[in-house]
């Protein structure tokens, strides 16, 4: 059967996320908990404006979630360990009929790390399928969301440091990623970029994800993190990464029209150098859901960026600097479920 992966621009039926369960989601103190169910509960809200959110929830955490979320939000229980739906949960797909499928890609917690536990996530994508009414596309490739972005016309963006991560897939070629890629989501050409952000290859990253990078608003075009600080470590990655973008193309043949995406000013938390990004954003029916850091400016500028970029759709800004130091952003704890045209 073939399955291609639609653009993330696509109808939508509606928004999966998962609601945060426990462990360091939730950190250390009552403060830290209401931090972190107060963001994932105003992007679920931000996106219920345009779409409807499914969210799952562990059973022992309904009560809570319930406290956060409106009462016209579909709540699912399933067993979590985490709240990264992005990466635990399915990657949509269509068969040539216009089917819905589900790609339940193999997860073992962003590559076997130590901090990590995955007994429960492991089995979200499948519910997420069953749940969603969708044919189970089963991977042996271990794969997250987030460490891959489509444009809905073959083109597939990957990294070296994820699918090819000796902890994920431990002897894989590129070659056997790209046939399994090409089996489950459609791809025809893919885009190989050697890592992602230096703040997630650290110890609690993922080691690379595209959605941390580069997005694709459309077929040819490339909207790249750009980090102009030379004080950061990713000033020189970014500019290694467009060089190497500028020479790319996509699977018509076409070169890349790259549009940057500014980072904000702040460089620097308590744990080191950051990795605020614009690129980490969700697009919805008729809108955008972008990531904001609390400084005027450059959250002015990424937002007309990406106006321009999704024409018609209205740009929406939640604060995402909890969910940055947690790990991921807006595009992480979200995944899109495309209509079916069956």
């Amino acid at each position: 059967m073939i399955w291609r992966m639609p653009a993330e621009t696509a109808p939508q039926d509606r928004v999966w996320m998962a609601f945060p369960a426990g462990g360091y989601t939730l950190g250390d103190t009552a403060a830290e908990a209401h931090e972190a169910r107060s963001t994932w509960a105003a992007v679920a809200h931000a996106i219920s404006d345009f779409e409807p959110v499914t969210m799952v929830v562990d059973p022992a955490a309904r009560a809570g979630a319930v406290r956060y979320l409106s009462a016209d939000m579909e709540v699912l229980e399933a067993p979590l360990n985490d709240s990264w739906m992005r990466d635990i949960g399915p990657s949509f797909v269509h068969d040539a009929q216009g089917r819905l499928g589900a790609v339940d890609w193999t997860f073992n917690g962003w590559g076997g790390q130590d901090w990590a536990s995955w007994d429960e996530d492991e089995s979200i994508g499948r519910f997420v399928a069953d749940a969603a009414g969708a044919t189970t596309v089963p991977s042996t490739l271990v794969n997250e969301g987030g460490g891959i972005h489509v444009d809905g016309a073959g083109t597939v963006f990957a990294t070296h440091s994820v699918q090819l991560d000796p902890g994920r897939n431990p002897g894989a070629t590129r070659a056997s990623v790209e046939a399994e890629l090409r089996r489950t989501i459609g791809a025809e050409h893919v885009v190989w970029l050697p890592r992602g952000l230096t703040r997630d290859q650290a110890r609690f990253g993922t080691r690379g994800h595209i959605d941390m990078v580069a997005a694709l608003p459309s077929p040819g075009t490339i909207l790249l993190h750009a980090q102009n600080d030379p004080v950061h470590p990713d000033y020189r990655l970014t500019r290694e990464l467009r060089n190497l973008l500028a020479d790319a193309h996509d699977a018509a043949g076409r070169p890349f029209t790259i549009i940057d995406l500014p980072a904000p000013a702040a460089v620097r938390d308590t744990e080191g150098f950051v990795d605020y990004n614009y690129v980490n954003h969700l697009v919805v029916n008729g809108g955008v859901i972008a990531c904001s850091f609390g400084e005027e400016r450059a959250d002015a500028v990424a937002h007309d960026l990406l106006a321009a970029a999704y024409p018609g759709r209205r740009v929406v800004s939640v604060d995402a600097r909890p969910l940055f130091a947690r790990g991921g952003g807006i595009h992480c704890i979200t995944q899109q479920q495309p209509t079916s045209p069956a």
